[in-house]
């Protein structure tokens, strides 16, 4: 190789190493500054009736009533295709390549439809908000489902607070 092809081999991979390192170095500081986010809990042994299980895309969870503020902490942070299962007792959600999580109906503060979210958005309120608390923070979580409506009809009777507006 020449000293012409080494330039410009190193022209492009520098600035890509360099653009790579700092991506890592951010997605470490977004999580160290999320440590007050639990997370989903451990599914229960009896989740309850099931009425509803959905295989649908999992869009994001942000914080509550900030569509641009991602959450990236335990297996939360990447879309993945998602199987949804709406119980008695609260929302089982498999997401492809994490341990299956739950959210408990106790924790369940509202569900509505949505047209945008971080990196997201679609016609006709195509996507599904659920939001919840853990111990420490609230959240929403964006599902993309075949069936919206039937989707919040299921979730709705789990809410016993008072609904909250639709994001």
């Amino acid at each position: 190789m020449s000293q012409a092809e080494w330039l410009t081999v190193a022209s492009v991979v520098i600035p890509l190493a360099v653009v790579g390192l700092l991506m890592v170095v951010g997605w470490r500081a977004l999580r160290r500054r999320q440590t007050d986010v639990a997370g989903l809990a451990p599914v229960p042994s009896d989740p309850g009736a099931v009425s509803l299980t959905e295989d649908l895309l999992y869009v994001a969870t942000t914080r509550a009533e900030q569509p641009l503020q991602r959450i990236a902490v335990k297996g939360l942070g990447f879309r993945a295709r998602a199987v949804l299962t709406v119980a008695a007792r609260g929302i089982r959600l498999d997401l492809a390549g994490a341990e299956p999580g739950f959210i408990p109906a106790t924790a369940l503060r509202g569900v509505g439809r949505a047209t945008w979210t971080i990196d997201r958005a679609v016609s006709n309120d195509g996507l599904v908000f659920v939001r919840w608390s853990d111990d420490t923070a609230a959240l929403d979580t964006y599902f993309r489902s075949a069936d919206p409506a039937a989707l919040v009809a299921a979730i709705e009777p789990l809410i016993t607070t008072p609904r909250e507006a639709a994001a």
